[in-house]
C-alpha cells in the first residue's frame, strides 16, 4: 500500500482538565482556550515524495539558490507577507504595563485582525525587557525572519526611540501602530468631519488631549496634511517650550505645535473657541470646558473603554462625535488602517513606510465614506470589505511615488 501521512489536525487538541479551565463557561475566556492562532502547512505532505520536496533533499536547492542570490527569499520563503508584531507588554491597550506574558492574548489578537483583513500573516512576540537598546538589538537580529516589523504596545517616551532606531538600521517596514495608526484613521475621519462642517484645514483650531505616543503621531500627520493651529495638552496643560518640564520628545512637539500660534495655559483654556478636539489620554474633560468649543465642533473622544467625554454629553454640543468604541457611531479604530498598511508595503517590497503612505492611507480611507457622508458616518465600518484594498492600493502606489518600493 502506499505511504500516507495522516491528516493535520486544524485546531488545537483541548483535553477533558483545559476544557473545565478555571473560567469555564464566560465566552470571552471559552475564546481564548489554547489561544487564537496556529500554523497551517501550504504545501500537502502526502507522501515520501512530497515529503522530498518540502524539505530534505529538495529544500537544499532553494537554500543554495537563495544563499547565491539573498534576493530569491522574497519568492521562496513566507518572509515577505509576514509581520512580526512586537511588544514588552508596558503599554498594553487600557492596561498599562501587563508584562509581556499578559500581553500575549493582545499580540495575538493583532495577528489574527492582520490576516482576516490584509491577509498578511503575523507572528506575536513577546519581549522579556524593557531596556530600549536590549529591545533594538533583538529585533533586528530577528528581522531576516520577517517582511516588516510591527511595534504594538510599548511605552513612550521609549517607542519613539526604539521605532526610529530601528528604521534606520532595516530596510523593512517598521511601524509603531498605537502612533501612527492611531493617527492615520483620525486624519482620515477628521477629514470628512470637516468636509460636513464646512471647514478648510486652514481655519481649523485643533486640541489634542495627550501627548504620548497617540497624540504625537496624531499631531504630526494633521501638520503633514495641512492643519497649522494645534495645541497639544498632558496633565499640566498646553505643551509649549516656556515650560521647564519637557521631555525631549515633547520639547520638539511644542516647536512644531503651541509654539507656532503661542498658546499656553490649560486644557480649559485651549479648548475656548477651539473647533477639535481629539482625545488620546484618558481622563473626563468637564462638561464647562466641553461647552467652551466653537459651534458645530467636532469631538473624537478616543480613549478606551472610557471615552474622555461620552457621546452623550459631546452631542449637546458637537455635531460630529467619534470614539474608540464599537457600540457608538464612527470608531476610531486602528484596524482600518494597519493590515491594509503592511498590505500595500509588502505588495510592492517597500523598504520602509513614509509619511507619504500614511497620508494616502488616510485619504483612501477618507474618500471611501464617499455622498454617504453624515454626521454618524465620517469613517467606514472595519467590516466594510472595501477598505483593505482601498488602503492597500493607495499605499502601494505613494510608496511607488516615493521611492521606497523595490517592485
Amino acid at each position: 500500500m502506499p505511504e500516507t501521512a495522516p491528516e493535520p489536525e486544524l485546531a488545537p487538541v483541548v483535553d477533558a482538565e483545559e476544557a473545565a479551565h478555571p473560567r469555564a463557561g464566560e465566552p470571552v475566556f471559552d475564546l481564548h482556550v489554547g489561544g487564537k492562532m496556529q500554523t497551517l502547512a501550504t504545501v500537502p505532505l502526502t507522501g515520501a515524495d512530497d515529503l522530498s520536496l518540502a524539505y530534505t533533499p529538495g529544500v537544499a536547492q532553494v537554500c543554495e539558490a537563495i544563499a547565491a542570490d539573498p534576493s530569491l527569499s522574497r519568492h521562496y520563503t513566507w518572509v515577505p507577507n509576514t509581520v512580526a508584531v512586537v511588544t514588552d507588554g508596558t503599554a498594553v491597550l487600557g492596561l498599562g504595563d501587563i508584562g509581556p506574558a499578559a500581553a500575549m492574548p493582545v499580540m495575538e489578537g493583532k495577528c489574527v485582525l492582520f490576516k482576516q483583513f490584509g491577509g498578511v500573516d503575523g507572528v506575536p512576540i513577546c519581549l522579556d525587557t524593557t531596556d530600549t537598546e536590549e529591545i533594538i538589538e533583538t529585533v533586528a537580529r530577528l528581522a531576516p525572519s520577517f517582511g516588516g516589523i510591527n511595534l504594538e504596545d510599548i511605552s513612550a517616551p521609549r517607542c519613539f526611540e526604539i521605532e526610529e532606531r530601528l528604521k534606520e538600521r532595516l530596510d523593512i517596514p517598521v511601524f509603531h501602530d498605537d502612533q501612527h495608526g492611531t493617527a492615520v484613521v483620525a486624519l482620515a475621519a477628521l477629514e470628512n468631519a470637516l468636509r460636513l462642517t464646512g471647514r478648510s484645514y486652514a481655519e481649523t483650531r485643533v486640541v489634542i488631549s495627550g501627548a504620548g505616543a497617540a497624540g504625537v503621531a496624531i499631531a504630526k500627520i494633521l501638520l503633514e496634511a495641512g492643519i497649522e493651529d494645534i495645541a497639544v495638552t498632558d496633565r499640566k496643560g498646553v505643551v509649549h517650550s516656556g515650560r521647564s518640564d519637557l521631555t525631549p520628545v515633547k520639547r520638539a512637539l511644542a516647536e512644531l505645535t503651541a509654539d507656532r500660534t503661542g498658546r499656553s495655559g490649560s486644557l480649559a483654556e485651549a479648548l475656548d473657541g477651539a473647533d477639535v478636539y481629539l482625545g488620546v489620554s484618558g481622563g473626563t474633560v468637564p462638561e464647562e470646558d466641553v461647552a467652551r468649543m466653537a459651534p458645530e465642533a467636532i469631538i473624537f473622544a478616543m480613549a478606551n473603554p472610557t471615552p474622555e467625554v461620552h457621546p452623550d454629553l459631546a452631542h449637546r454640543y458637537a455635531r460630529v462625535v467619534a470614539t474608540g468604541r464599537s457600540d457608538f457611531p464612527n470608531q476610531i479604530n486602528n484596524v482600518l488602517a494597519f493590515p491594509g498598511i503592511f498590505r500595500g508595503a509588502f505588495d510592492v517590497g517597500a523598504t520602509a513606510i513614509t509619511e507619504g503612505m500614511k497620508l494616502a492611507a488616510a485619504r483612501a480611507l477618507a474618500d471611501l465614506v464617499g455622498d454617504d457622508l453624515s454626521e454618524a458616518y465620517v469613517i467606514p465600518s472595519p467590516f466594510d470589505a472595501r477598505v483593505g484594498p482601498a488602503v492597500a492600493t493607495a499605499v502601494a502606489e505613494a510608496a511607488r511615488a516615493e521611492g521606497v518600493a523595490r517592485r
